[in-house]
């Protein structure tokens, strides 16, 4: 049986997932982003029990078909830019499409439908998230996280970047660099 579990996004929350679950006795196959798979089926009153620990921890269980296939999509995205070694240098609609194993304009309509957004607006909010991690981190120069993110160019990413947070990449990395000189001088 697999459980669907919506705002499932880092390896904390798998972890507490699968807490939750042996708490209730209940065996784990395995917890991926966004997706428990137990062995056996649960209970209603073991099924309640779940979905109020996972609303404490600020998750929630899925049961709308919509829905649940709007996390696996949101999965894929978050696996695909914050885990993967590289970005796919494919499209990210036949990355999509191939990983889920439906059309993506089937899967387009659906996301926008349940989130109000487009699965491109998604990846760019991600791709910024992960461009901001990358410029606090300093390991990487600009035009090395623009590959890596599969941007076209260093310009491409920069203006998506200044769209999204209202800063430059360079301006956001002199943010960090004062707010370190300024606990240093405390």
């Amino acid at each position: 049986m697999k459980l669907y579990i919506k705002y499932m996004v880092s390896q904390r929350c798998k972890m507490f997932v699968r807490d939750e679950l042996e708490k209730l006795g209940v065996n784990c196959i395995s917890v991926e982003l966004g997706m428990a798979e137990i062995e056996e089926e649960i209970s209603e009153e073991e099924l309640e029990t779940f979905r109020k620990n996972l609303k404490k921890a600020g998750l929630e269980l899925l049961e709308s078909e919509k829905h649940i296939l709007v996390e696996k999509i949101k999965s894929v995205i978050i696996e695909m830019i914050h885990y993967a070694d590289k970005m796919p240098r494919v499209n990210n609609s036949d990355y999509i499409s191939e990983k889920l194993g439906y059309n993506y304009t089937y899967l387009s309509n659906t996301f926008s439908d349940v989130k109000g957004m487009t699965i491109q607006q998604y990846i760019i909010r991600h791709k910024i998230e992960a461009a901001k991690e990358l410029l606090l981190y300093d390991e990487l120069n600009l035009t090395e996280i623009a590959f890596k993110l599969n941007y076209s160019s260093v310009a491409h990413l920069s203006n998506q970047f200044k769209k999204i947070t209202g800063l430059t990449p360079s301006y956001f990395k002199k943010l960090k660099e004062k707010r370190e000189k300024n606990l240093e001088e405390l």
